[in-house]
Parts: structure tokens; sequence; C-alpha cells
């Protein structure tokens, strides 16, 4: 699991331009702040283990504070989209931009681990992006964020969304100050999904079950998926959607706009 092997360190890239600092994620697999030393300690792989991803989800958990204050002060509504790649969630969130057009201020930050094809995506809607690369990383994290919003500068009382890395594994693990997580499972995926990937369901407020218009061609049970992320998390919203027939953006619509205000 990435928590531990600090995946990704020396290749992230911030709005294209390469960002290396002194205490990046790998960093945490050899020393620790204030406990430097030449012995070692025979506590075992697995508590070693355990202490370095506490010690990565802390680091970020501070980070993640001071930006959901920087949200706060600034009235910015934060949304953390993660997903599996090809679940549509780059074309539902162009689609949700262009209905939103006039009505709000809206920025994106987009994570891949490589290009800028969806940046440029969400710019060609007017809307600014930045987009982060995180080479060998599979998750964006707070850090990553902060830096992001050094370039972004998105507007006071605006909706940000932020497209996290295609995985349904590690983003689960890392708060980034959002408000809200928004799982976007296509159809196409498998019903199944919830209960091998539980943590990313259980962290969540919001599912969106996505590209529905395809459902006549596919034998995915919607009410077992709906039981099966309800099983994992009681708390979770469900909402069907498709960015290509309009099916449930009107509903998607109502909940950010009530959620936003």
């Amino acid at each position: 699991m990435c928590t531990t092997c600090g995946c990704g360190g020396g290749e992230l890239k911030i709005g294209g331009k390469p960002h290396q600092h002194g205490h990046n994620q790998g960093e945490l697999r050899f020393r620790r702040p204030n406990h430097e030393h030449d012995h070692t300690h025979d506590h075992g792989e697995s508590t070693r283990r355990v202490q370095v991803e506490r010690d990565i989800l802390d680091k970020n958990n501070t980070f993640a504070q001071d930006n959901r204050g920087y949200f706060a002060a600034h009235g910015i509504f934060t949304l953390n989209l993660v997903s599996s790649p090809g679940s549509g969630k780059t074309t539902l969130l162009t689609c949700t931009i262009e209905l939103l057009r006039g009505e709000m201020p809206v920025a994106v930050i987009e994570g891949d681990q490589q290009t800028s094809f969806d940046a440029e995506r969400i710019r060609a809607t007017g809307v600014p992006a930045v987009q982060i690369n995180t080479g060998k990383g599979c998750h964006l994290d707070a850090h990553m964020i902060e830096h992001a919003l050094e370039d972004l500068k998105p507007a006071d009382h605006s909706l940000l969304f932020i497209e996290n890395v295609g995985n349904l594994v590690c983003p689960a693990s890392f708060d980034l100050g959002e408000a809200h997580k928004v799982v976007i499972l296509s159809v196409t995926e498998g019903e199944d999904k919830p209960l091998k990937y539980p943590d990313m369901f259980a962290a969540a407020d919001l599912m969106l079950l996505n590209k529905v218009d395809l459902l006549p061609y596919l034998s995915f049970d919607v009410q077992k998926c709906v039981e099966y992320a309800r099983r994992v998390n009681p708390r979770i919203q469900v909402m069907l959607t498709s960015a290509t027939s309009g099916t449930g953006m009107d509903e998607w619509l109502g909940w950010l706009r009530n959620r936003g205000a």
C-alpha cells in the first residue's frame, strides 16, 4: 500500500513544473523528524510499517486541516472526486461545469500520473484548472493541494473540484481538506466494487452511479450495487447519472447547490 512505500517521490509536477522538497513521503520510509540515530530498533517489519503509515497520514492530516481552514476562510466549497480509471469522471465534470455556467465561479485541480489531457479538457470549458502529475504516485495528498492552490487561486465563494488520480484504494486514506468525497462508479465496472474496495465507499458521502444510459446493454444489478454500498456505508447517498443522456444531472446539481450554500 502506498502509505508505506512512499510512492511518487521526486517525480511530482504541479502545473507542469517539477516540484521537489525535503519532506516528501518517500523520506518517511527512512527517518522521522527529531529521530535520527545510527542504531536500529528490532520491532519487526509490521510494527515499523504501522509507524511509518501513521507518520505519513498524521503529516497529511496537518496539511489537510490547513487547507480546510483556507477553504472555510474564503467560502470555497471543495469536493474530492474519486473513482477508478474510465468511470467517466472527467466527462461528468465537464458536463457539470457547463450546466453551472454563470451560476458560480468554478475551479478544478486535476490529478493524474502523467499528461495534462484532463486539465486541457477542463480549461476548454473556460474554467481555470491546475494539473498535478504524481509520476509513480497513485493519489493526491493534502500538501500537493496546498501548492496547487498557490497557482490556482480559486475565487472566494466558489466551487472547487479536485479530480483525484484514478484509483479506488489509496485516495481513500488521504484527507485533502475537502468538504466531501464523491465516489463515481460506472455501471461498466461491476456491482461488487463497494465490497471489493470498502474503504473508498466508507469514506465517501455520495456515490454517483454513472453511465446509466448503458444499462440496457449490460447485466449490471443496480439494486445489488446500492445494497453493497450501503452495507459498507449506511449513510452514503446514491444518485444515478449519465452525462450523455442527462439522467440524474438535475439531482446532482441540486445537491451541489444545497451543500454549497
